[in-house]
């Protein structure tokens, strides 16, 4: 079968429906927005293509004029699901596009028409796809191997049509849109089936990266609070933990709430549960940098720091105790007050594991919570270690 103009947009007809079928596809179990706006940018490539038929029957408005209009939109569409998938604001100087399309309606009906629509679709197309890669350069290193793959396919597309425009006023070019006449216009199609084939694979792989890290990321943190899980936690602690010298000391905080019960007796699970959120959210205004912090489960707590001392550690404590204890009694009258008790370990050794370290903050913790409660008691393991030296 020659590869004739018919048959090359038969093809495109084809990739273009299917790229449309599985954006959609995807779509529907991921409700991303941008798949939908990918999707429906190559439908409307697979309209397009299909009414581009129809100019070798003599329906040169609809087979010249609609088809090409609908390629403008298709790239336009893109642009919005790459806008959309950056997070990034389109001005509204870009639906002037439209207008600049329909301005070539009032082309006369003379052979050089097929040049100037040829240059200004190019043109336009060429723009769309410019930005959109732009658009994807911007977010730099945090982009996935699929977006970068996405960003210079679109690059490469943008280039292309760039290039076809202004091929399109060299001098002695045959150009004939209604007979798909010209070197140009051939070259051009099998530029489009190729870019939509690789547009798609990398759209598909661009939004399935991201949601393979959203999926790792909402399984690294509690649901409640979003702050580390445990498991998270025996994943990172370790980098953290190797750090610890008798030069930079670590200390770990185990952290639980006093008479957390009568909260939810009181006042229902669910103001428990706002409580423990407006605690995760004071326990994250006083992280210093490098610092981790973690729900174990329940209403207990964890934070682990590098380069500690007595002093931050207290500091630290005394802060957090201090405002949730202004928090809890401000929203919940209870017949005990609602506090922390915090149990605190430093160390300038690591520790065998950092379960081991826990079972050490637990008996801080206990000590605290025996002492009275709405209090922190610091076990200082260098300054044991120094006495026994």
């Amino acid at each position: 079968m020659a590869l004739d103009p018919p048959t090359l947009l038969v093809l495109t007809i084809a990739l273009a429906a299917a790229a449309a079928l599985y954006l959609a596809v995807e779509w529907r179990s991921v409700r991303e927005p941008s798949l939908l706006f990918w999707s429906a940018g190559f439908a409307t490539i697979t309209m397009g293509s299909t009414l581009a038929l129809l100019r070798r029957s003599g329906l040169l408005l609809i087979g010249i004029w609609f088809a090409n209009g609908l390629l403008v939109t298709a790239h336009w569409l893109f642009l919005l699901g790459v806008a959309r998938f950056t997070e990034a604001r389109l001005s509204r100087a870009w639906y002037l596009i439209f207008v600049a399309w329909l301005a070539l309606l009032l082309l006369p009906g003379e052979p050089p028409w097929s040049k100037v629509m040829l240059l200004v679709n190019s043109l336009l197309v060429a723009l769309l796809m410019l930005k959109a890669s732009f658009l994807l350069r911007s977010h730099g290193k945090s982009l996935s191997v699929g977006a970068v793959q996405l960003r210079y396919v679109l690059l490469i597309h943008g280039i292309f049509y760039l290039a076809k425009g202004i091929s399109a006023v060299i001098p002695g070019t045959l150009i004939d849109l209604a007979a798909f006449h010209g070197e140009i216009i051939q070259i051009s199609l099998v530029e489009g089936a190729m870019a939509i084939m690789l547009i798609a694979l990398s759209m598909t792989g661009t939004e399935r990266s991201r949601r393979e890290k959203r999926i790792a990321r909402l399984a690294a943190r509690d649901p409640l609070t979003a702050l580390y899980n445990r498991r998270a936690l025996e994943v990172r602690a370790p980098r953290l933990l190797d750090e610890v010298s008798s030069a930079r000391p670590g200390a770990l905080l185990l952290i639980d709430v006093d008479n957390f019960k009568l909260v939810n007796d009181l006042y229902g699970h669910t103001a428990g549960d706002r409580l423990l959120v407006a605690l995760s959210e004071m326990i994250r205004s006083v992280l210093p940098e490098g610092a981790l912090a973690a729900r174990l489960g329940g209403d207990e707590f964890i934070i682990l720091l590098n380069n500690a001392s007595s002093e931050r550690i207290v500091g630290l404590g005394s802060a957090l105790r201090d405002q949730f204890h202004k928090a809890a009694s401000q929203t919940f009258v209870t017949p005990e007050a609602v506090t922390l008790s915090i149990g605190a370990n430093l160390f300038d050794q690591p520790p065998a594991s950092l379960a081991e370290l826990i079972e050490q903050g637990d008996a801080a913790l206990y000590e605290s919570k025996r002492g009275g409660r709405d209090s922190i008691r610091l076990i200082d393991r260098t300054l044991a270690r120094h006495q026994l030296a």
